[in-house]
Order: C-alpha cells, then structure tokens, then sequence
C-alpha cells in the first residue's frame, strides 16, 4: 500500500462533496476515479495530493506525490518558460538541480513532444501544448504515486498515446497512477475504479 483513504468526507459551504469514501493504491497499479461532473472526483484528488484536508476521515501517504490539478491557471501569470516549468518538479527543497536533474528534463519533453517549444512563455501555448507542458512537469518528478486530474484533456490521439506509454512505464517501475477521466478508453487502463456520485 502507497495511498489509502479511510471513510474521507469533505464539502464546500455547508454541501457534502464526499461521503466516506475509503480506497486502497497498491505499488504499480492503476486507479481510475469516475464519474458525473460534481460527483467530487477533483476534490478527492486533491484529498488525496494532501492539497485539501478532509473534514472527516483520514488519509494516508507511504511515498512521495505528484499532483497535476485540473485547474492551474494561476501558473500562467508567472514568467515561466516551458523548460522552467517543467524543471520545477524536479527541485527537491534549496537543493539545485543537478545534472542528472537536467537530463530527466529532457527527456520528459523528447517523449512528450515539446522540445521545440522550451523558450515559450506558458501563456503563449495552445490549450494541448500547456497540458503536456503540465504534464511533463508532474512526470518528470521520481515518485511513488501519481496522481492526475483528466491529464489527457485538450489532447489528441497521439499525444494520448505518448502519455498512456508513459504512465505504463511509471507502473511497470513499482509506481502507483491515480487518474480522473471522463474518457472511457483511459479509464479502462485501469485496474481498479472508484464510482463517485
């Protein structure tokens, strides 16, 4: 076990979003969350990145998290380059990043296709290129479970592809994939669902 949630409740402004929801992640697998829009999947997750405590439950983390949100605007008002933001997930505290640091970076943007765009400003992108962007930036990080809200949104089919090819390759290492999607056919990437709504 990586990740557990036991009977998490949580909600906004006197409405309940989760309702005891409990899960298990083991090491290299794959959990989809799904349903309706508002049925609490983005919530969940952020419970479950530690963004958000829950009002009641409890959650528990044995490895390091990567969290992409769904939401991430506020990133676009900083004066970020493509390549800075992705190398943000690869600082660890006040320790620089190395040179074994700098080549994962690399190499996330080769397999994700956007090499070509490393001097771009992140605002300056098309919706499918500031998500692989975002992507890479979670990617790129050595953890033990990865969390991801709808990380294939705005795509198209190849670049799905690239992402699918990667996350097999984290679970196929021992990490574990924790993914909200309304699409089917990533969903059933997964081994095992949690129903929400």
């Amino acid at each position: 076990m990586v990740l557990s949630a036991v009977r998490v409740g949580h909600g906004y402004a006197g409405v309940t979003v989760l309702r005891e929801v409990s899960l298990t992640v083991a090491p290299g697998s794959v959990t989809a969350v799904t349903g309706p829009n508002g049925s609490g999947k983005s919530t969940l997750l952020h419970v479950l990145a530690g963004e958000v405590t829950p009002q009641s439950g409890r959650v528990v983390r044995d490895c390091r998290v990567a969290f992409l949100p769904q939401r991430t605007g506020e990133i676009d008002a900083l004066p970020l380059t493509v390549r800075e933001c992705v190398g943000i997930g690869r600082f660890r505290g006040w320790r620089w990043p190395g040179r074994a640091d700098r080549l994962a970076v690399a190499e996330i943007m080769e397999r994700l296709g956007i090499t070509s765009l490393e001097r771009r400003r992140l605002r300056e992108l098309s919706g499918g290129q500031r998500q692989r962007v975002l992507l890479a930036q979670a990617l790129v990080q050595p953890a033990g479970v990865y969390i991801l809200d709808e990380p294939t949104v705005a795509l198209d089919t190849a670049s799905r592809a690239r992402v699918h090819d990667l996350l097999a390759e984290r679970v196929a290492a021992g990490a574990a994939v924790v993914l909200a999607s309304h699409d089917e056919a990533e969903a059933a990437l997964a081994g095992e669902t949690v129903s929400l709504g």
